[in-house]
């Protein structure tokens, strides 16, 4: 038990002492870099999706016919 509240109290320390936290334009800044990013991998999954629906759909109607 007394090697959990070592661990504990040296996390506590290395999280309020030797980590060094962003400010809030950083975290502003990361954050809108990551829902543009997040914009335009959907719309690449979404253009690729309606490509290969499109591509199977014209070979299916061929060999219907």
């Amino acid at each position: 038990m007394a090697k959990v509240v070592q661990f504990i109290k040296e996390s506590y320390e290395e999280m309020t002492q030797k980590v060094t936290w962003p400010t809030w334009g950083e975290l502003q800044n990361s954050a809108v870099l990551v829902l543009v990013a997040s914009f335009i991998i959907a719309l690449v999954v979404f253009a690729m999706d309606k490509g290969s629906t499109f591509v199977l759909d014209t070979f299916y109607k061929s060999l219907s016919n």
